[in-house]
Parts: structure tokens; C-alpha cells; sequence
């Protein structure tokens, strides 16, 4: 299943033609060498560039015949031959089947992300209803991660906010607990989830287990689709109750059909008989491709997720649905069926590697016509529009990033720049945050945190903090990634700061040899600190201030503030942690029972520090060595 990406723009050009008429030498030869060494038999080889760096990975029925296709140059692609070039070792790994080879493809992919495969960016976890299968009275509830808890999961759900809906609207029609079990275990009179209706109470005895149980059932049948028609059944007892003189009870059944109807309404597109289907439609337009997923279960729309998956212009949408597929369900269970817009390559393969995987049968379907190809038609136009929408986003980044380039002087518009911020309160928990941005906006998965920690943080020194995270940034950069590698260097730096904060920058760039070759800036706020009168320093130039209403001043107000957002979030979280931590627990030889003794002596840490020698010495468990180690770490000395 080729799935390639092309290299970066930055990469020195090759004479391809040059390439196709030598003889082998090069990455051409590495792999003609190892052939003698390939089985014939299924497999994963993985191409390997400088420092082992992965280039690409594929899969393949026959190891020996595929990898051989990469030494006749005549007929590759200037993409291929890029790749070829690069590659200085050749890696592979055998597999019983071609089905396993296209699983392990997945994986591999997935976790190195090389540079010539299409890759998928977005690994995040989907959430689930759960119903537990480990309690008398199962609890509903929303789950994200491993699925090691027992019962049955219902989803997946596009965002959390559509489980919550979901889960909401399914206690009107079917009255489950969701609380948790030391809740349920302690409780003595019902809560007021019974008192609206969105629980029967199990827990004070408001219902027996097989009254409980049936509606468990009930949901379980609605979630999976086995019952196409729940308000059906519920009619039903709703007349039997009322036959019985029962109309209590029969009220109650009428309110679960009132709100049953309610659940259906609410759904954007129900189709009745389809069950369990997830429908993958991709557009693509000006060498991007937009990938839109849609999530039916039980005849039902939970919801939907744009990807834009990494590839080369010159990849096919049926190549990249292809690659989207086996690497989004790398880590979740597929639907029993999948509905997409365009044929793949090796889609029997794909469906047979899924049915493996998910442990039972998985089909993939192009409809033509009828309700299915309506809905492949649905999720088609939305990922046309998604893509306009991205696109034009991109293009009004572009040229905000022009602008930027025009004020700062630059050669071009940075695709890669560095905002550097840093968050404390007196130097504790001090963090420096680093965020980047670029043509497609914020590069998330590219933030970076630093933790200041002894002298540099001690006493809130900003200037010290702000050189020691520049310096472990780029003093890392240039030891792992080499001056060479353009990709991961910013083409500007922006300091959130005024002159003193640029000057650090400065001296940094010159000890690590770096001021002629990355552009740096600080941004202060203006006189009176007023937002809008910002003032942009530069190395030997007077401050810059740009109209208050400018479009490239509220962009770099954006990245000033994305930065400063991230530092504190940072900081925050690094504070609440240390909230739970005693300052005893940071001194050698204090295990629980020490400090147990020592807090029930003093009453708390600020009591222990206060404490003299030789009270300390009077406390169980400790000796004359521990007492001194102790005073010495609340006094300051080493």
C-alpha cells in the first residue's frame, strides 16, 4: 500500500534525469546490496536516511520483488528518487501474512512518522458510553483510553460534548445511574437525578435488579440497533400499566417514549438499518486533502472529525484514503462497515486486515446509489467545505505572514516562528513556554515547556530564565539537528519582552555562533502598557510600533498572547501539583514514618523548619545524623 510523502522544499535539488541514467550508487546501491539478503515472503522493510532517520515505510506481499522495484530508476517518480537517494540503510521485518504486513505498515507509520508517507497527525482518543458489565446495577458513563473496564462501549463520539449530550438525553428514555459506586454504595436517600426522572434510584432500593436490569437491556438494544423500534415495546407497557389501573407507572413509560422521540429528533441524519458504519469521504484541491469521518451507530449520527493527513502533491486521493484508513484504526476497533468515497487500492486486503484485527467481520463499500452512496455524498461535501474553509484560512495567514516579513525586514515570509515566554509567581514553579506558528496557524504538537528550577528561578530573575531556556533550546538544536537541517529552525524569534529581554536573545544567538542566521524580536507592551501601542525591538533599530487597528499587529498580539497562555496554563499545572507536596518529602532518608512522627510532633512543615537541633532530636526514628540533615535543609546549607 505506497503511501509517500514528498520531502521538504527546503531539500537540495536533485538532477533526476542525471539519477536515472547512472549506474547504481548511492541509496541505489545500499538497496541492490541487500537484495540477495530479502525473503520472498510478506513483510514491512523500512528505508532509513542519516542517523537512522526514517524516510519510509512499506508493506509487501513479496519483500524481494518489492524492494527490487526501487532499483530501476526509469519509471520512479522524482519523489521516489529522492527518497532513494537519502537512504543509507534498509530495515525489515517479516510477517506470516500480507493482512499482519499492512497492520505492522500501520503501526510503524504511526509511530515514526516518516518523511515520505502520508502521515495522519491527529492520534487523539475518541470517547465512548459505557455500560459496566461489573456491578448489579451498571452505571452509565462517558469513557476515553483502554478499554480494560468490563461491559459494553457504545461510540465512537466526535467530542466529548456529544457523549454528554448523548448520555443526557438517554437517561430521559432509559432512567440509568450515573454515579459512581462509592456514591451508589453510600447514598441513603435518592439525589436529585431522581427527582428529575434521569435515574430510578437502585441505590435506596426504588427499583429491583430485574426491573434495573431490563432497562439496561433496553439501552443496550437501542445503542446496538437490535431493537428498531424501542417506543414500540414501550407503548406496550405504557397500556399495560394503564390497564392495571397502574397509571403512575404508566405516566413514567409515557415520559421515556416522549423522550425516545426526542433522542431521534435531535440526531442530524438517522437511517434506519444501518446499523453500525463509519463514512470516510476526502476531497482534494490545491495539493491538500481534507478527510471526513462520520460516525453512525445504531442508525445514528454521533457526530463527525475533519483530518488533513501530511502527503506529497502528487499522492492520489485513493492512495491517501487508503494510508488514512489502516493508520486511524492502527488503535481503535473499526465498524462492522465502511462506507467510502473513492476505491483503494488493496481495499480487500485493507478489510481483511481490519476483520483481523477488530476479531470480526469488517466491510468496506463504495455505494453507487441509494441511501448509503446519499450519506458517502454528505460527508463528501463537507470535506469540500472544510477544505475551502482551511484553504482560505491559510491563504489570509500567508499573508499576514508577508506582512511580518515587511515590517521586520526578513528576505521571505517565515513559515516557522518562535514565541518565548515565561510564567512564575517570585520563581516558584517557574516555566518557560515555547509556541509555534506557521502558514496552517499554531503548530501544536511543537510546543515546548521548560522547567526553572535552583538559581535560575530563585528570586523571579526573568532575564536568567529567558537565557537559560534559549540556551537549552538552540544548544539542543544545534547538537541534534545540525545547522543543516532547516525544518526544525525557526526562520524568527519572538521574544515576549522590551530591549533587556532582546539583549539576552542577542548574546545567546552570539555565544552559540547563530545571531547571522535567525532574526529575533521583542515585543513590549507600549506606554502604559496599553494593548494596541505594543512596540516591536530590533537589533540596532529604534523601536517599530505599527497602527493600533493593523491586521499584522493583532497577529502578533495572537502570538504574544498563544504564548503567554501556554506559559501560564504551564505554570499552573506545575503549581497545583506541588500544592499536594510537603516540603519534608523533598529531604534524603524521610520515609512516611518519619515524617508522620515529625508532623504530629511540630503540626505541620512550618513547624518542622522552625524547630531547633535538639528538638529534632527528640523525635522517634530520628538520629543525630537525620536531625542535622534535616535543620540543614530548612536553614539552607549543603
Amino acid at each position: 500500500m505506497p503511501a509517500m510523502n514528498s520531502g521538504t522544499a527546503e531539500e537540495p535539488e536533485i538532477d533526476f534525469e542525471a539519477l536515472s541514467a547512472a549506474p547504481l550508487e548511492g541509496g541505489f546501491a545500499i538497496i541492490r546490496d541487500q537484495l540477495r539478503l530479502l525473503p520472498s515472503a510478506p513483510g514491512v522493510y523500512r528505508m532509513l536516511g542519516e542517523n537512522d532517520e526514517p524516510l519510509y515505510v512499506g508493506k509487501a506481499r513479496n519483500l524481494k520483488r518489492r524492494v527490487a522495484s526501487y532499483t530501476r530508476a526509469n519509471g520512479l517518480s522524482g519523489r521516489i528518487l529522492r527518497m532513494i537517494d537519502q537512504t543509507r540503510r534498509l530495515e525489515i521485518v517479516t510477517t506470516h501474512t500480507e493482512a499482519e504486513a499492512l497492520l505492522l505498515e500501520a503501526n510503524l507509520i504511526k509511530k515514526m512518522k516518516p518523511r515520505y508517507n502520508v502521515v495522519l497527525r491527529d492520534d487523539k482518543s475518541f470517547p465512548y458510553i459505557l455500560i459496566g458489565r461489573d456491578h448489579t446495577f451498571p452505571r452509565i458513563a462517558k469513557h476515553r483510553g483502554a478499554r480494560n473496564r468490563k461491559g459494553d462501549y457504545f461510540g465512537p463520539f466526535a467530542s466529548t460534548w456529544a457523549v454528554n449530550r448523548t448520555i443526557t438525553a438517554l437517561q430521559r428514555a432509559f432512567p440509568l445511574r450515573s454515579c459512581g459506586d462509592n456514591d451508589f454504595a453510600t447514598r441513603t436517600r435518592p439525589c436529585l437525578q431522581f427527582q428529575i426522572k434521569r435515574c430510578t434510584a437502585p441505590c435506596v432500593g426504588r427499583i429491583d435488579e430485574t426491573g434495573y436490569g431490563a432497562i439496561v437491556e433496553e439501552a443496550r438494544d437501542f445503542l446496538t440497533g437490535d431493537n428498531d423500534d424501542p417506543s414500540r415495546v414501550l407503548s406496550q407497557k405504557m397500556n399495560e400499566a394503564a390497564e392495571r389501573m397502574d397509571f403512575e407507572a404508566a405516566a413514567l413509560f409515557r415520559d421515556r417514549i416522549r423522550a425516545l422521540a426526542h433522542i431521534t429528533a435531535r440526531q442530524d441524519v438517522n437511517v434506519a438499518g444501518l446499523g453500525e458504519a463509519d463514512v470516510i469521504a476526502a476531497h482534494q484541491e490545491e495539493a491538500q486533502t481534507c478527510v471526513q469521518v462520520f460516525f453512525y451507530r445504531a442508525g445514528q449520527n454521533f457526530g463527525n472529525r475533519a483530518y488533513y493527513p501530511k502527503h506529497g502533491t502528487d499522492v492520489g486521493i485513493g492512495e491517501i484514503l487508503a494510508a488514512f484508513i489502516a493508520q486511524f484504526y492502527d488503535n481503535r476497533q473499526a465498524p462492522r462497515l465502511i462506507l467510502l468515497s473513492h476505491e483503494v487500492e488493496n481495499g480487500g486486503l485493507i478489510a481483511e486486515a481490519l476483520t483481523i484485527s477488530a476479531g470480526r467481520k469488517v466491510e468496506i463499500l463504495v455505494p453507487q446509489r441509494g441511501t448509503k452512496a446519499d450519506l458517502v455524498r454528505h460527508a463528501e461535501t463537507n470535506a469540500r467545505e472544510a477544505l475551502g474553509r482551511r484553504l482560505a484560512e491559510n491563504s489570509s495567514q500567508a499573508k499576514l505572514l508577508d506582512g511580518v516579513a515587511d515590517l521586520f525586514g526578513l528576505a521571505e515570509a517565515p513559515r516557522r516562528v518562535e514565541v518565548y515566554d515565561n510564567s512564575h509567581i517570585q520563581g516558584a514553579q517557574a516555566i518557560g513556554g515555547m509556541i509555534i506558528a506557521g502558514p496552517e496557524g499554531f503548530v501544536k504538537s511543537a510546543y515546548r515547556k521548560f522547567n526553572m528550577d535552583g538559581d535560575v528561578a530563585r528570586g523571579g530573575d526573568d532575564f536568567a530564565m529567558m537565557r537559560a531556556m534559549l540556551t537549552r533550546r538552540f544548544a539542543r538544536l544545534v547538537k541534534e539537528d545540525g545547522e543543516g537541517n532547516a525544518e526544525n529552525w525557526p526562520d524568527l524569534i519572538l521574544i515576549d519582552g522590551g530591549r533587556a529581554q532582546l539583549q539576552i536573545a542577542i548574546e545567546v544567538l552570539t555565544e552559540l555562533g547563530l545571531i547571522d542566521d535567525v532574526p529575533v524580536v521583542a515585543i513590549s507592551k507600549g506606554p502604559d502598557r496599553d494593548a494596541g501601542r505594543e512596540q516591536f525591538h530590533l537589533p540596532g533599530r529604534d523601536p517599530v510600533m505599527l497602527e493600533p487597528r493593523h491586521p499584522v499587529l493583532y497577529f502578533l498580539q495572537r502570538l504574544r498572547d498563544e504564548a503567554h497562555r501556554f506559559a501560564i496554563g504551564g505554570h499552573r499545572a506545575r503549581r497545583s501539583k506541588a500544592i499536594g507536596v510537603s516540603p519534608i518529602d523533598e529531604i534524603d532518608g524521610i520515609g512516611p514514618a518519619r515524617k508522620k512522627a515529625l508532623l504530629l510532633r511540630f503540626g505541620s512543615a512550618k513547624g518542622v523548619g522552625e524547630a531547633g537541633l535538639e528538638d529534632l532530636m527528640k523525635v522517634d526514628g530520628i538520629s543525630a545524623t537525620v536531625a542535622q540533615r534535616i535543620y540543614d535543609h530548612f536553614h539552607g546549607r549543603d
